[in-house]
């Protein structure tokens, strides 16, 4: 099989086993916004779509939650058992090595560079979706699986003390969320990271209307 649309199909199929709804931040809609993302960034920046898809896909294959000590191994583990499932599915060859490095370079806690426009691309596709309405709504559901509150009693925006995204999830949008932005390596998605950006900024504006005493 050669053509992208049959693929994408395939994989469709192969990522709703492999990412349930129990996890809202990291399920199927979540892989499918950033195949969406990805595949629009690849157009402007001219990355080739064979590697970019299957590697948006399974960027997450293997699981590992963000509060265990193995995190940073998760996508070099989504690299090698991706690039697995590809070869036995019968995937071409040739795009293989590129699809590993494009998943094992797309984690923030990994710090592996993206050597390739393909590897930039899923990156940014992957980062951007922790920015904006949705990333919010991520970052609440991750905050609320790890049993954080939403936001210190005292002092809800980190004004008076080092922000602290172990114990506030308010926190994580300083601590990472607004940092993100400045890590995206290609044109196309600073400039939708800018616009995501604005809107959290806004977002943690109208906060501080209903928290305020």
């Amino acid at each position: 099989m050669t053509d992208l649309k049959v693929w994408q199909d395939v994989f469709d199929a192969k990522a709703r086993e492999l990412y349930p709804a129990t996890d809202p931040a990291h399920d199927f809609l979540h892989i499918r916004r950033v195949v969406a993302t990805a595949l629009k960034l690849a157009r402007e920046e001219r990355a080739e779509a064979m590697i970019v898809l299957p590697a948006a896909y399974f960027h997450d294959f293997v699981a590992i939650p963000k509060d265990d000590p193995r995190r940073t191994q998760a996508s070099t583990l989504s690299g090698e058992a991706a690039v697995l499932y590809l070869r036995d599915a019968g995937y071409p060859a040739l795009y293989l090595d590129a699809i590993r490095h494009a998943i094992e370079a797309h984690s923030f806690s990994a710090g592996i560079s993206s050597e390739t426009i393909e590897a930039k691309v899923v990156q940014d596709a992957d980062r951007l979706d922790s920015l904006g309405a949705i990333g919010a709504a991520r970052c609440f559901t991750t905050g609320a699986f790890m049993g954080r509150p939403f936001y210190d009693e005292y002092d809800p925006f980190a004004e008076n003390r080092p922000a602290d995204d172990k114990s506030y999830t308010v926190d994580h949008f300083f601590v990472k969320l607004f940092k993100i932005a400045d890590t995206l390596q290609t044109a196309t998605a600073r400039v939708e990271g800018a616009r995501r950006v604005a809107f959290m900024k806004g977002y943690l504006k109208q906060l501080r209307s209903e928290v305020a005493e």
